[in-house]
Protein backbone atom coordinates (compact mmCIF):
# COMPACT_ATOMS: atom_id res chain seq x y z
CA UNK A 1 0.00 0.00 0.00
CA UNK A 2 1.41 3.42 -0.98
CA UNK A 3 1.54 6.31 1.45
CA UNK A 4 -1.49 8.02 -0.07
CA UNK A 5 -3.54 4.84 0.38
CA UNK A 6 -2.44 4.61 4.00
CA UNK A 7 -3.44 8.22 4.57
CA UNK A 8 -6.77 7.63 2.88
CA UNK A 9 -7.49 4.55 5.02
CA UNK A 10 -6.55 6.46 8.17
CA UNK A 11 -8.87 9.26 7.16
CA UNK A 12 -11.77 6.89 6.68
CA UNK A 13 -11.10 5.29 10.07
CA UNK A 14 -11.04 8.72 11.69
CA UNK A 15 -14.35 9.61 10.06
CA UNK A 16 -15.87 6.32 11.24
CA UNK A 17 -14.64 6.93 14.76
CA UNK A 18 -15.91 10.47 14.69
CA UNK A 19 -19.36 9.51 13.38
CA UNK A 20 -22.09 10.55 15.81
CA UNK A 21 -23.44 7.70 17.98
CA UNK A 22 -27.00 6.47 17.43
CA UNK A 23 -29.46 8.83 19.04
CA UNK A 24 -30.82 6.14 21.35
CA UNK A 25 -27.42 5.86 23.01
CA UNK A 26 -27.50 9.50 24.09
CA UNK A 27 -30.94 9.47 25.74
CA UNK A 28 -31.52 9.07 29.47
CA UNK A 29 -34.20 6.38 29.36
CA UNK A 30 -36.74 5.77 32.07
CA UNK A 31 -36.75 2.01 31.45
CA UNK A 32 -34.35 -0.14 29.46
CA UNK A 33 -35.64 -3.62 28.59
CA UNK A 34 -33.09 -6.33 27.79
CA UNK A 35 -34.70 -8.84 25.45
CA UNK A 36 -37.47 -8.55 22.89
CA UNK A 37 -39.53 -11.67 23.47
CA UNK A 38 -43.01 -11.79 24.96
CA UNK A 39 -41.90 -10.82 28.48
CA UNK A 40 -39.75 -7.99 27.17
CA UNK A 41 -42.24 -6.34 24.85
CA UNK A 42 -45.09 -6.76 27.38
CA UNK A 43 -42.97 -5.04 30.01
CA UNK A 44 -42.16 -2.23 27.57
CA UNK A 45 -45.82 -1.63 26.79
CA UNK A 46 -46.80 -1.82 30.46
CA UNK A 47 -44.12 0.69 31.46
CA UNK A 48 -45.15 3.02 28.68
CA UNK A 49 -48.78 2.74 29.75
CA UNK A 50 -47.64 4.67 32.83
CA UNK A 51 -45.79 7.26 30.78
CA UNK A 52 -42.25 5.84 30.89
CA UNK A 53 -39.80 6.37 28.03
CA UNK A 54 -38.66 2.86 27.09
CA UNK A 55 -35.78 1.39 25.11
CA UNK A 56 -35.94 -2.28 24.10
CA UNK A 57 -32.55 -3.83 23.30
CA UNK A 58 -33.23 -6.92 21.18
CA UNK A 59 -30.20 -9.07 20.45
CA UNK A 60 -31.64 -10.67 17.32
CA UNK A 61 -32.10 -9.09 13.92
CA UNK A 62 -35.58 -7.74 13.27
CA UNK A 63 -36.82 -10.75 11.23
CA UNK A 64 -35.82 -13.06 14.10
CA UNK A 65 -37.08 -10.89 16.96
CA UNK A 66 -39.16 -12.36 19.72
CA UNK A 67 -36.98 -15.06 21.27
CA UNK A 68 -38.73 -18.33 22.04
CA UNK A 69 -42.10 -16.59 22.07
CA UNK A 70 -42.31 -16.55 18.29
CA UNK A 71 -42.54 -20.35 18.37
CA UNK A 72 -45.53 -20.43 20.71
CA UNK A 73 -49.19 -20.72 19.83
CA UNK A 74 -51.25 -20.30 23.01
CA UNK A 75 -51.43 -19.09 26.59
CA UNK A 76 -53.05 -20.72 29.62
CA UNK A 77 -55.22 -18.29 31.64
CA UNK A 78 -58.24 -18.22 33.90
CA UNK A 79 -61.26 -17.31 31.77
CA UNK A 80 -64.98 -17.50 31.32
CA UNK A 81 -66.56 -19.39 28.39
CA UNK A 82 -66.56 -17.49 25.11
CA UNK A 83 -66.31 -18.05 21.36
CA UNK A 84 -62.60 -18.94 21.58
CA UNK A 85 -62.82 -21.66 24.22
CA UNK A 86 -65.13 -24.55 24.97
CA UNK A 87 -65.71 -23.80 28.65
CA UNK A 88 -64.79 -22.06 31.87
CA UNK A 89 -61.32 -22.39 33.44
CA UNK A 90 -61.20 -21.34 37.08
CA UNK A 91 -58.48 -20.34 39.52
CA UNK A 92 -58.93 -23.57 41.48
CA UNK A 93 -58.59 -25.74 38.39
CA UNK A 94 -55.55 -23.94 37.00
CA UNK A 95 -53.93 -24.05 40.42
CA UNK A 96 -54.57 -27.81 40.69
CA UNK A 97 -53.18 -28.35 37.19
CA UNK A 98 -50.03 -26.42 38.05
CA UNK A 99 -49.53 -28.20 41.38
CA UNK A 100 -49.71 -31.70 39.92
CA UNK A 101 -46.96 -31.27 37.31
CA UNK A 102 -43.52 -32.27 38.51
CA UNK A 103 -42.93 -31.30 42.11
CA UNK A 104 -45.40 -28.44 41.94
CA UNK A 105 -44.68 -24.69 42.22
CA UNK A 106 -41.31 -23.62 43.58
CA UNK A 107 -42.58 -20.49 45.38
CA UNK A 108 -46.24 -20.80 46.24
CA UNK A 109 -46.77 -17.07 46.82
CA UNK A 110 -45.41 -16.09 43.41
CA UNK A 111 -47.11 -19.01 41.69
CA UNK A 112 -50.49 -18.05 43.15
CA UNK A 113 -49.90 -14.48 42.04
CA UNK A 114 -49.18 -15.73 38.50
CA UNK A 115 -52.36 -17.80 38.39
CA UNK A 116 -54.51 -15.05 39.89
CA UNK A 117 -53.20 -12.34 37.57
CA UNK A 118 -53.70 -14.55 34.52
CA UNK A 119 -57.43 -13.79 34.83
CA UNK A 120 -56.74 -10.20 33.71
CA UNK A 121 -54.23 -10.95 30.95
CA UNK A 122 -56.53 -11.83 28.08
CA UNK A 123 -58.25 -8.43 28.11
CA UNK A 124 -54.88 -6.68 28.55
CA UNK A 125 -53.41 -8.59 25.63
CA UNK A 126 -56.37 -7.81 23.39
CA UNK A 127 -56.11 -4.11 24.26
CA UNK A 128 -52.46 -4.18 23.19
CA UNK A 129 -52.97 -5.94 19.86
CA UNK A 130 -53.46 -9.66 20.50
CA UNK A 131 -56.10 -11.50 18.49
CA UNK A 132 -57.50 -14.98 19.05
CA UNK A 133 -58.57 -18.02 17.09
CA UNK A 134 -60.33 -21.29 17.84
CA UNK A 135 -58.07 -24.27 18.66
CA UNK A 136 -57.02 -26.28 15.63
CA UNK A 137 -57.64 -29.99 15.22
CA UNK A 138 -54.88 -32.00 16.87
CA UNK A 139 -54.29 -29.64 19.79
CA UNK A 140 -54.93 -32.31 22.38
CA UNK A 141 -57.01 -31.32 25.41
CA UNK A 142 -56.30 -27.59 25.11
CA UNK A 143 -59.52 -26.32 23.57
CA UNK A 144 -60.96 -25.35 26.96
CA UNK A 145 -57.92 -24.39 29.04
CA UNK A 146 -55.80 -22.41 26.58
CA UNK A 147 -56.33 -19.39 24.34
CA UNK A 148 -54.76 -19.63 20.87
CA UNK A 149 -53.11 -16.69 19.10
CA UNK A 150 -54.39 -15.85 15.65
CA UNK A 151 -51.38 -16.60 13.48
CA UNK A 152 -49.35 -18.04 16.36
CA UNK A 153 -46.65 -16.51 18.53
CA UNK A 154 -44.93 -14.70 15.68
CA UNK A 155 -48.15 -12.89 14.86
CA UNK A 156 -48.69 -12.02 18.52
CA UNK A 157 -45.21 -10.50 18.76
CA UNK A 158 -45.72 -8.58 15.51
CA UNK A 159 -48.95 -7.13 16.92
CA UNK A 160 -47.18 -6.03 20.08
CA UNK A 161 -44.32 -4.49 18.13
CA UNK A 162 -46.76 -2.69 15.86
CA UNK A 163 -48.43 -1.23 18.94
CA UNK A 164 -45.04 -0.21 20.34
CA UNK A 165 -44.04 1.46 17.06
CA UNK A 166 -47.13 3.66 17.23
CA UNK A 167 -46.02 5.03 20.58
CA UNK A 168 -43.61 7.94 20.55
CA UNK A 169 -41.83 6.95 23.74
CA UNK A 170 -40.91 3.34 22.92
CA UNK A 171 -37.87 2.61 20.77
CA UNK A 172 -36.60 -0.82 19.77
CA UNK A 173 -33.05 -1.42 18.59
CA UNK A 174 -32.17 -4.74 16.93
CA UNK A 175 -28.83 -6.57 16.71
CA UNK A 176 -28.07 -4.97 20.08
CA UNK A 177 -26.33 -7.20 22.62
CA UNK A 178 -26.16 -6.00 26.20
CA UNK A 179 -22.61 -6.89 27.22
CA UNK A 180 -22.28 -5.56 30.75
CA UNK A 181 -24.13 -3.94 33.62
CA UNK A 182 -22.30 -1.33 35.68
CA UNK A 183 -23.29 -0.64 39.27
CA UNK A 184 -23.04 2.04 41.88
CA UNK A 185 -23.86 0.14 45.04
CA UNK A 186 -26.98 -1.93 44.33
CA UNK A 187 -28.11 0.34 41.52
CA UNK A 188 -27.41 -0.33 37.85
CA UNK A 189 -26.07 2.96 36.57
CA UNK A 190 -24.94 2.09 33.03
CA UNK A 191 -25.79 -0.63 30.53
CA UNK A 192 -23.07 -1.46 27.99
CA UNK A 193 -24.66 -2.25 24.62
CA UNK A 194 -22.72 -3.65 21.67
CA UNK A 195 -24.17 -2.37 18.39
CA UNK A 196 -22.60 -2.32 14.95
CA UNK A 197 -19.26 -3.39 16.37
CA UNK A 198 -19.17 -0.50 18.85
CA UNK A 199 -19.83 -0.61 22.58
CA UNK A 200 -22.07 2.17 23.88
CA UNK A 201 -22.80 3.29 27.43
CA UNK A 202 -26.55 3.68 27.83
CA UNK A 203 -28.21 5.11 30.92
CA UNK A 204 -31.63 4.26 32.28
CA UNK A 205 -33.35 4.81 35.60
CA UNK A 206 -34.53 1.20 35.73
CA UNK A 207 -33.61 -2.00 33.90
CA UNK A 208 -35.81 -5.01 33.10
CA UNK A 209 -34.02 -8.28 32.31
CA UNK A 210 -36.20 -10.37 29.99
CA UNK A 211 -33.39 -12.12 28.14
CA UNK A 212 -34.39 -15.76 28.61
CA UNK A 213 -32.61 -18.69 30.20
CA UNK A 214 -29.32 -20.41 29.34
CA UNK A 215 -30.55 -23.33 27.27
CA UNK A 216 -28.63 -22.23 24.17
CA UNK A 217 -25.31 -22.41 26.07
CA UNK A 218 -24.28 -26.03 25.63
CA UNK A 219 -21.27 -25.47 27.88
CA UNK A 220 -23.51 -24.26 30.70
CA UNK A 221 -25.89 -27.20 30.25
CA UNK A 222 -22.91 -29.54 30.23
CA UNK A 223 -22.05 -28.51 33.80
CA UNK A 224 -25.24 -30.25 34.98
CA UNK A 225 -25.85 -32.93 32.32
CA UNK A 226 -22.36 -33.89 31.14
CA UNK A 227 -21.90 -35.32 27.65
CA UNK A 228 -25.61 -36.07 27.35
CA UNK A 229 -25.85 -32.50 26.06
CA UNK A 230 -24.35 -33.70 22.78
CA UNK A 231 -27.67 -35.41 22.08
CA UNK A 232 -29.85 -32.40 22.94
CA UNK A 233 -31.71 -30.23 20.48
CA UNK A 234 -32.48 -26.62 21.42
CA UNK A 235 -35.98 -25.83 20.19
CA UNK A 236 -35.72 -22.06 20.44
CA UNK A 237 -33.51 -19.08 19.73
CA UNK A 238 -29.71 -19.48 19.82
CA UNK A 239 -29.51 -16.11 21.62
CA UNK A 240 -30.75 -17.46 24.97
CA UNK A 241 -27.25 -18.29 26.16
CA UNK A 242 -27.65 -16.92 29.69
CA UNK A 243 -25.30 -13.98 29.18
CA UNK A 244 -27.40 -11.54 31.22
CA UNK A 245 -28.20 -14.18 33.82
CA UNK A 246 -24.47 -14.71 34.30
CA UNK A 247 -23.87 -10.96 34.66
CA UNK A 248 -26.59 -10.71 37.31
CA UNK A 249 -25.22 -13.66 39.27
CA UNK A 250 -21.74 -12.13 39.12
CA UNK A 251 -23.23 -8.92 40.53
CA UNK A 252 -24.65 -10.77 43.53
CA UNK A 253 -28.16 -11.77 42.42
CA UNK A 254 -29.81 -14.61 44.30
CA UNK A 255 -30.37 -17.84 42.37
CA UNK A 256 -33.74 -19.52 42.16
CA UNK A 257 -34.79 -22.78 40.55
CA UNK A 258 -33.20 -26.15 40.02
CA UNK A 259 -29.97 -26.23 38.01
CA UNK A 260 -31.11 -29.29 36.07
CA UNK A 261 -34.66 -28.01 35.74
CA UNK A 262 -35.89 -27.35 32.25
CA UNK A 263 -38.89 -27.52 29.96
CA UNK A 264 -37.90 -30.27 27.55
CA UNK A 265 -40.06 -32.30 25.20
CA UNK A 266 -39.67 -35.05 22.63
CA UNK A 267 -38.74 -33.62 19.24
CA UNK A 268 -37.98 -35.18 15.89
CA UNK A 269 -34.38 -36.38 15.93
CA UNK A 270 -33.95 -34.88 12.44
CA UNK A 271 -34.61 -31.36 13.73
CA UNK A 272 -32.00 -28.58 13.44
CA UNK A 273 -29.76 -28.09 16.48
CA UNK A 274 -31.29 -24.66 17.19
CA UNK A 275 -34.53 -22.82 16.45
CA UNK A 276 -36.64 -25.67 15.07
CA UNK A 277 -39.57 -24.40 17.10
CA UNK A 278 -42.90 -25.98 17.93
CA UNK A 279 -43.23 -27.71 14.57
CA UNK A 280 -40.57 -30.25 15.58
CA UNK A 281 -42.59 -31.45 18.59
CA UNK A 282 -43.90 -35.02 18.41
CA UNK A 283 -47.39 -35.79 19.68
CA UNK A 284 -47.56 -39.48 18.71
CA UNK A 285 -46.46 -40.73 22.13
CA UNK A 286 -49.90 -41.27 23.78
CA UNK A 287 -51.11 -43.21 20.72
CA UNK A 288 -48.51 -45.96 20.69
CA UNK A 289 -45.33 -46.91 22.52
CA UNK A 290 -41.88 -45.40 22.89
CA UNK A 291 -38.69 -47.47 23.01
CA UNK A 292 -35.07 -46.54 23.59
CA UNK A 293 -32.10 -47.44 21.40
CA UNK A 294 -32.20 -50.99 22.77
CA UNK A 295 -35.80 -51.43 21.67
CA UNK A 296 -37.20 -51.37 25.22
CA UNK A 297 -40.00 -49.27 26.66
CA UNK A 298 -38.87 -47.00 29.50
CA UNK A 299 -41.86 -44.89 30.62
CA UNK A 300 -45.65 -44.89 30.76
CA UNK A 301 -46.88 -43.32 27.51
CA UNK A 302 -50.37 -42.82 28.94
CA UNK A 303 -49.59 -41.45 32.39
CA UNK A 304 -51.72 -38.31 32.10
CA UNK A 305 -53.39 -35.96 29.65
CA UNK A 306 -50.82 -34.80 27.12
CA UNK A 307 -50.64 -31.08 28.12
CA UNK A 308 -49.69 -32.12 31.65
CA UNK A 309 -47.00 -34.65 30.77
CA UNK A 310 -45.62 -33.87 27.29
CA UNK A 311 -42.87 -31.72 28.79
CA UNK A 312 -41.63 -34.68 30.87
CA UNK A 313 -40.59 -36.62 27.81
CA UNK A 314 -37.54 -34.54 27.02
CA UNK A 315 -36.12 -35.48 30.42
CA UNK A 316 -37.08 -39.14 30.01
CA UNK A 317 -35.27 -39.37 26.68
CA UNK A 318 -32.32 -37.36 28.01
CA UNK A 319 -31.74 -40.13 30.55
CA UNK A 320 -31.56 -42.87 27.92
CA UNK A 321 -28.29 -44.07 26.43
CA UNK A 322 -27.46 -41.85 23.49
CA UNK A 323 -30.42 -39.57 24.31
CA UNK A 324 -32.40 -41.34 21.60
CA UNK A 325 -35.82 -42.96 21.38
CA UNK A 326 -38.41 -44.08 18.85
CA UNK A 327 -42.20 -43.61 18.92
CA UNK A 328 -44.18 -46.40 17.23
CA UNK A 329 -47.86 -46.59 16.30
CA UNK A 330 -50.12 -48.32 13.78
CA UNK A 331 -52.55 -47.31 11.09
CA UNK A 332 -55.70 -47.18 13.22
CA UNK A 333 -54.48 -44.12 15.17
CA UNK A 334 -52.52 -42.48 12.36
CA UNK A 335 -54.10 -39.10 11.69
CA UNK A 336 -55.38 -38.48 15.23
CA UNK A 337 -52.49 -36.11 16.01
CA UNK A 338 -50.37 -33.54 14.22
CA UNK A 339 -48.11 -35.44 11.80
CA UNK A 340 -44.30 -35.35 12.11
CA UNK A 341 -42.79 -32.34 10.35
CA UNK A 342 -40.33 -34.47 8.39
CA UNK A 343 -42.69 -37.36 7.80
CA UNK A 344 -42.72 -40.75 9.49
CA UNK A 345 -41.00 -44.05 8.76
CA UNK A 346 -43.39 -46.82 7.77
CA UNK A 347 -43.37 -50.53 7.00
CA UNK A 348 -45.81 -53.42 6.77
CA UNK A 349 -44.12 -55.42 9.51
CA UNK A 350 -42.35 -54.55 12.76
CA UNK A 351 -38.90 -56.03 11.93
CA UNK A 352 -38.68 -53.98 8.75
CA UNK A 353 -39.76 -50.86 10.63
CA UNK A 354 -37.04 -51.55 13.21
CA UNK A 355 -34.42 -51.68 10.50
CA UNK A 356 -35.66 -48.38 9.10
CA UNK A 357 -35.00 -46.58 12.39
CA UNK A 358 -31.83 -48.39 13.42
CA UNK A 359 -33.26 -50.75 16.04
CA UNK A 360 -32.68 -54.48 16.54
CA UNK A 361 -35.58 -56.12 14.63
CA UNK A 362 -35.89 -59.09 16.98
CA UNK A 363 -35.87 -56.97 20.13
CA UNK A 364 -38.47 -54.52 18.84
CA UNK A 365 -40.72 -57.36 17.66
CA UNK A 366 -40.49 -58.91 21.14
CA UNK A 367 -41.29 -55.58 22.85
CA UNK A 368 -44.34 -55.00 20.65
CA UNK A 369 -45.54 -58.58 21.16
CA UNK A 370 -45.26 -58.33 24.96
CA UNK A 371 -47.03 -55.00 24.94
CA UNK A 372 -49.85 -56.28 22.74
CA UNK A 373 -50.38 -59.27 25.03
CA UNK A 374 -50.71 -56.98 28.05
CA UNK A 375 -53.32 -54.63 26.57
CA UNK A 376 -56.71 -54.68 28.31
CA UNK A 377 -59.32 -53.52 25.83
CA UNK A 378 -61.66 -50.73 26.77
CA UNK A 379 -63.36 -47.75 25.19
CA UNK A 380 -60.64 -45.78 23.45
CA UNK A 381 -61.09 -42.01 23.78
CA UNK A 382 -58.01 -39.85 23.38
CA UNK A 383 -59.84 -36.77 24.73
CA UNK A 384 -60.14 -38.17 28.27
CA UNK A 385 -58.29 -40.51 30.63
CA UNK A 386 -59.91 -43.61 29.18
CA UNK A 387 -59.97 -47.21 30.45
CA UNK A 388 -57.61 -48.70 27.85
CA UNK A 389 -54.57 -49.89 29.78
CA UNK A 390 -52.05 -52.69 30.21
CA UNK A 391 -51.65 -55.29 32.95
CA UNK A 392 -48.60 -57.27 33.99
CA UNK A 393 -45.90 -55.06 32.50
CA UNK A 394 -43.07 -53.64 34.60
CA UNK A 395 -43.71 -50.34 32.83
CA UNK A 396 -47.48 -49.94 32.36
CA UNK A 397 -49.41 -47.88 29.89
CA UNK A 398 -52.19 -46.39 32.01
CA UNK A 399 -54.48 -44.98 29.31
CA UNK A 400 -55.01 -45.17 25.53
CA UNK A 401 -53.39 -48.61 25.31
CA UNK A 402 -54.27 -50.31 22.03
CA UNK A 403 -52.58 -53.22 20.32
CA UNK A 404 -50.13 -52.27 17.63
CA UNK A 405 -51.48 -54.69 15.08
CA UNK A 406 -52.85 -52.93 12.00
CA UNK A 407 -50.30 -52.26 9.25
CA UNK A 408 -48.78 -50.16 7.98
CA UNK A 409 -46.77 -49.43 11.10
CA UNK A 410 -45.22 -46.03 11.67
CA UNK A 411 -42.28 -44.61 13.62
CA UNK A 412 -40.46 -41.37 14.27
CA UNK A 413 -37.06 -40.98 15.92
CA UNK A 414 -36.86 -38.71 18.98
CA UNK A 415 -34.39 -36.61 20.91
CA UNK A 416 -34.75 -34.26 23.89
CA UNK A 417 -35.85 -30.81 22.75
CA UNK A 418 -34.91 -28.16 25.32
CA UNK A 419 -37.28 -25.19 25.41
CA UNK A 420 -36.00 -23.19 28.36
CA UNK A 421 -34.14 -23.62 31.64
CA UNK A 422 -35.58 -22.95 35.10
CA UNK A 423 -32.56 -21.86 37.13
CA UNK A 424 -32.50 -18.06 37.13
CA UNK A 425 -32.70 -15.10 39.45
CA UNK A 426 -34.92 -14.80 42.53
CA UNK A 427 -37.49 -12.01 42.45
CA UNK A 428 -39.77 -10.27 44.91
CA UNK A 429 -43.52 -9.97 44.28
CA UNK A 430 -42.83 -6.63 42.56
CA UNK A 431 -40.46 -8.41 40.11
CA UNK A 432 -37.38 -6.74 41.63
CA UNK A 433 -34.31 -8.99 41.44
CA UNK A 434 -33.13 -10.05 44.88
CA UNK A 435 -29.58 -10.24 46.19
CA UNK A 436 -27.97 -13.38 47.55
CA UNK A 437 -27.15 -11.62 50.83
CA UNK A 438 -30.73 -10.42 51.37
CA UNK A 439 -32.30 -7.27 50.00
CA UNK A 440 -32.67 -6.48 46.33
CA UNK A 441 -31.17 -4.40 43.57
CA UNK A 442 -32.50 -0.86 43.60
CA UNK A 443 -33.61 -0.71 39.98
CA UNK A 444 -33.32 -4.13 38.29
CA UNK A 445 -36.39 -6.23 37.50
CA UNK A 446 -36.81 -9.58 35.77
CA UNK A 447 -39.57 -11.21 33.74
CA UNK A 448 -40.04 -14.38 31.74
CA UNK A 449 -37.74 -17.37 31.49
CA UNK A 450 -34.90 -15.72 33.39
CA UNK A 451 -37.06 -15.87 36.53
CA UNK A 452 -39.32 -18.85 35.73
CA UNK A 453 -37.62 -20.96 38.42
CA UNK A 454 -39.44 -18.89 41.03
CA UNK A 455 -42.61 -20.62 39.87
CA UNK A 456 -41.69 -23.85 38.05
CA UNK A 457 -39.75 -26.66 39.70
CA UNK A 458 -39.50 -29.81 37.59
CA UNK A 459 -42.70 -29.99 35.59
CA UNK A 460 -44.45 -27.87 32.99
CA UNK A 461 -47.98 -27.09 31.89
CA UNK A 462 -48.72 -26.36 28.24
CA UNK A 463 -49.03 -22.62 27.60
CA UNK A 464 -47.86 -21.61 31.06
CA UNK A 465 -44.52 -20.20 29.93
CA UNK A 466 -46.43 -17.50 28.08
CA UNK A 467 -48.49 -16.94 31.22
CA UNK A 468 -45.35 -16.34 33.27
CA UNK A 469 -43.88 -14.03 30.62
CA UNK A 470 -47.09 -12.04 30.28
CA UNK A 471 -47.96 -11.68 33.97
CA UNK A 472 -44.42 -10.90 35.07
CA UNK A 473 -43.68 -8.75 32.04
CA UNK A 474 -46.61 -6.54 32.95
CA UNK A 475 -45.60 -6.59 36.61
CA UNK A 476 -41.97 -5.67 35.87
CA UNK A 477 -42.95 -2.90 33.48
CA UNK A 478 -45.48 -1.43 35.86
CA UNK A 479 -43.14 -1.48 38.86
CA UNK A 480 -40.15 -0.20 36.90
CA UNK A 481 -42.22 2.74 35.69
CA UNK A 482 -43.45 3.44 39.21
CA UNK A 483 -39.96 3.95 40.63
CA UNK A 484 -39.22 6.38 37.79
CA UNK A 485 -42.34 8.36 38.61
Amino acid sequence: MVNSDIASAAGRAELATAAPPPKWTTVQWDVLVIGGGNAGVVSALAANDLGARVLVAERAAKPMRGGNSRHTRNIRCIHEPDQFSSGIYTFDELWRDLCKVGEGPNNEELARFTVRESATMLDWMYAHGARWQMPLAGTLHLDRTNRFFLGGGKSLLNSYYNEASRRRDIETVYDAKVEELEFVGNRCSVVIVSYGGVRYRVRAQSVICASGGFEASLDWLRQYWGDAVDGYIIRGTPYNDGHILARLLEAGAAREGQERGFHAIAVDARSPRFDGGIATRQDAIPFGIVVNGEGLRFHDEGADLWPSCYAHWGGHIARQTGQFAVAIWDDKVNGLFLPPLYGSYSAHDIPTLASEVGLNPGMLARTVSEYNAAVVSGTFDHSVLDDCHTEGLAIPKSHWAQRIERPPYYAVTLRPGITFTYMGVRVRPDARVMLADEGAFDNIYAAGEIMSGNILSTGYLAGFGMTIGSVWGRQAGTEAAKIVR
